[in-house]
């Protein structure tokens, strides 16, 4: 049979992969917040300034 240590890097593998894929998932969700609010605050800061312009 198969002994613990045999595994030791196949399970360092899957740790390592687990581990960027959450790092993935975690940094796209933040990024697209990030881009988002970036977008929104641009829009009303333009949408401000044409209506002190109008005024």
């Amino acid at each position: 049979m198969f002994e613990f240590q045999q595994y030791l890097g196949f399970l360092l593998f899957l740790t390592i992969l687990t581990m960027g894929f959450w790092l993935m998932f975690f940094l796209v969700g933040f990024v697209s917040y990030w881009v988002g609010g970036a977008t929104w605050e641009a829009y009303k800061e333009k949408k401000a300034k044409q209506k002190e312009e109008e005024a």
